[in-house]
């Protein structure tokens, strides 16, 4: 009898223990939910009415998750406007025209403003044209309207070292220009009406949305930049200033609350956790000889230079080089 006992106590104090574990599996999985949720309110926005902040940096090119996120910012109904800061050189056109129109799609939600923090130029330039009002401060640049097209041409180095590349098109005009050989006439004049193609929509996109007669358009579309001061008078700005310019503007024309805060929403960087990508590219550049790309590569930060390698079609970019 006295086992009898012992064992029904045991599995008493099994039982117990047993739903002690049970009831804290629960209470975890239940505050995870709960923190989960909270984590997903609060990057959508969800935990109280508020501006977003959104940072346009570097080089531009295609990102399909960076408009599939700025599609998921027009659904959050405590986003009540959207503040884009701009600081780049452009990028490809397409990447550019893709970001464009990304942002078109928001302001038909939201209303948005542009802050202009150093440089809008070239493909920048046309990510500002989305918003109804630009802000830029008096030393910021703003232009460069135009298209850019470069390749490299090897074929003089390669007539000097004895290499010759062979192909077989199944017409001329096929993989031209190719850089083995010097560019054909009739290669070239394709190229140009690529890029003068490109050019009267970047202009047609200037002239729409700054509202700029063909005089006025005239004077901007040489592919220069242009300082904020001067940009306010050329049209291709609204207003000199910095973020609180922009905040009074929405109040005033889009009757925001001005006193919500301003909450930045983060779009994706694929490369900005990575830091020590400067100190290797920059390493391996000068090793191999590229010192004026390792220039380049201080100049536009580790990831706009690596990235500069591999930008395909045309190009919307401004970016003097020193001379040597």
């Amino acid at each position: 009898m006295s086992l009898d006992a012992d064992v029904i106590v045991d599995r008493r104090r099994m039982r117990r223990k047993l739903t002690f574990w049970r009831v804290l599996a629960v209470v975890v999985i239940v505050l995870a939910v709960i923190g989960a949720a909270g984590l997903a309110s609060k990057r959508s926005g969800l935990t109280g009415a508020y501006i977003a902040r959104i940072s346009v940096k570097g080089l531009i090119r295609d990102d399909d998750e960076r408009v599939k996120q700025l599609d998921q910012l027009a659904k959050s109904s405590a986003a009540r406007a959207v503040i884009v800061h701009i600081d780049s050189p452009g990028g490809t056109t397409a990447g550019s025209e893709q970001l464009y129109d990304s942002l078109m799609r928001l302001k038909e939600k939201k209303p948005l403003v542009i802050v202009v923090d150093g440089l809008a130029a070239s493909g920048a330039y046309i990510t500002a044209l989305a918003g109804d009002h630009i802000v830029a401060r008096q030393t910021s640049l703003v232009g460069s309207i135009g298209v850019l097209f470069q390749f490299p041409n090897v074929a003089e180095l390669l007539n000097k070292i004895g290499v010759k590349v062979e192909s077989i098109k199944s017409t001329p005009l096929k993989a031209a220009p190719d850089g083995y050989e010097p560019t054909s006439p009739e290669a070239r004049a394709a190229i140009e009406a690529i890029i003068k193609d490109s050019y009267a929509w970047f202009k047609g996109l200037v002239q729409d949305r700054r509202h700029l007669n063909d005089e006025e358009l005239q004077a901007v579309d040489d592919g220069r930049v242009f300082t904020g001061r001067q940009a306010v008078g050329l049209k291709l700005i609204d207003e000199i200033g910095d973020e609180r310019s922009a905040i009074a503007w929405l109040t005033t024309e889009k009757h925001v609350d001005g006193k919500l805060p301003v909450r930045d929403y983060r779009l994706r960087d694929r490369f900005g956790d990575l830091p020590f990508l400067h100190a290797a590219a920059s390493f391996a550049l000068n090793a191999a000889g590229l010192s004026t790309l390792a220039r380049d590569l201080d100049d536009l930060g580790t990831v706009q230079a690596v990235e500069k390698l591999n930008l395909d079609g045309m190009l919307a970019l401004w970016h003097p080089v020193g001379a040597n």
